[in-house]
């Protein structure tokens, strides 16, 4: 994947995303996510990797300052439809433009297993996160203490194509930033394990 590449396949999936991904399972995994984090008033929310901006449904944006980033100007499009009052911007998760320490709560959603690089996106995502502040991941990764089957990594690649990486290890990009913060949540989701509800708080 690339990012390139990503741009053109996300510009195909923007007018047909919320209909596979905003619905059914993955709205009650959506649900299952989000409906239960603590957000206080006045916190600075950043989204990587909005799309369609499908998880600002769950957030209190009356109460709370929220920026969102993508890097598809056409998913940006469809959530700006949507959220005309909310800062959206385009943009690599990979190369945030904030300052350090610039938000208190993170939330990537289906990005990581995205973006070329998820070990420098999350690096990232953990630079711009206030000390104490926290990062929610949902997203799909090989289960805990497991290898990629030989199917999967037959598919692999053809997955790739649609614009999303299967064989992502959370444990193997974690290993990047653990001196930075650690893990104070890892749920299973759905589907035996491989989308998971990841909390990681940044150290003081």
């Amino acid at each position: 994947m690339n990012n390139r590449w990503n741009a053109f396949i996300y510009k195909c999936w923007a007018p047909i995303y919320d209909f596979f991904f905003n619905r059914g399972l993955f709205y009650a995994a959506r649900k299952k996510v989000f409906e239960h984090i603590p957000v206080a008033e006045g916190s600075k929310i950043l989204f990587v990797g909005v799309g369609t901006g499908a998880d600002l449904a769950f957030f209190p944006l009356d109460k709370t300052r929220v920026v969102a980033i993508d890097y598809s100007f056409d998913m940006l499009q469809k959530a700006k439809r949507k959220y005309p009052h909310i800062e959206l911007l385009q943009m690599d998760a990979q190369a945030l433009s904030f300052p350090d320490h610039s938000f208190d709560m993170i939330v990537a959603s289906l990005i990581v297993s995205v973006v070329p690089n998820p070990e420098k996106a999350l690096l990232e995502m953990v630079r711009v996160t206030k000390k104490s502040g926290h990062i929610l991941i949902f997203d799909k990764f090989v289960p805990r203490h497991k290898k990629l089957s030989i199917a999967k990594k037959i598919v692999r690649p053809f997955i790739k194509l649609l614009g999303t990486d299967i064989g992502v290890s959370f444990e193997k990009i974690y290993e990047s930033v653990k001196h930075e913060c650690h893990v104070v949540e890892d749920t299973d989701v759905m589907m035996q394990g491989i989308y998971r509800k990841i909390v990681l708080e940044k150290r003081v």
